[in-house]
């Protein structure tokens, strides 16, 4: 037999078999009942919020308790002009719109979230928190 009628006869029987799957296909798609949709393969864990456990009223906290926020302690502000700025040295006292004896603003990442009064423990200094503020307290400041 020669590769001509080898390549004629592997066509032929090519042909038949496309022939023969598509027949196949067509009767099985009118007899059969609609297939069910195809679903997406579970790759990813579900984090909407039917999907996540629930532990305590909060929920599961372990995912965000390594991420790093900055603590700020505020003693007081004030604003000062570039020329007095440049005018300070070595000694120069800057006053603060703080009262002593008033307590310290505690702040989150710029959001005032306590207020407390300066501790000394082992020659460092800390704060002792005296007055949590609330979430309902922190909302009715941003809306003012």
């Amino acid at each position: 037999m020669s590769d001509e009628q080898e390549h004629q006869i592997s066509e032929d029987d090519w042909a038949a078999a496309l022939n023969e799957q598509t027949v196949t296909d067509a009767a099985a798609a009118t007899s059969a009942p609609a297939a069910p949709e195809a679903q997406p393969a579970k790759i990813f864990d579900d984090f909407s919020a039917a999907a996540a456990p629930k532990t305590g009223a909060g929920g599961d906290f372990d995912l965000i308790l390594d991420i790093p926020v900055h603590l700020t302690v505020e003693l007081g502000r004030t604003k000062i002009s570039i020329r007095n700025l440049l005018q300070l040295a070595h000694g120069s006292v800057v006053e603060l719109d703080g009262l002593a004896g008033e307590p310290m603003d505690v702040l989150v990442n710029g959001t005032l979230i306590a207020q407390g009064e300066v501790v000394v423990v082992n020659d460092k200094f800390g704060i002792r928190l005296t007055d949590i503020i609330t979430p309902q307290e922190r909302m009715r400041k941003v809306h003012r």
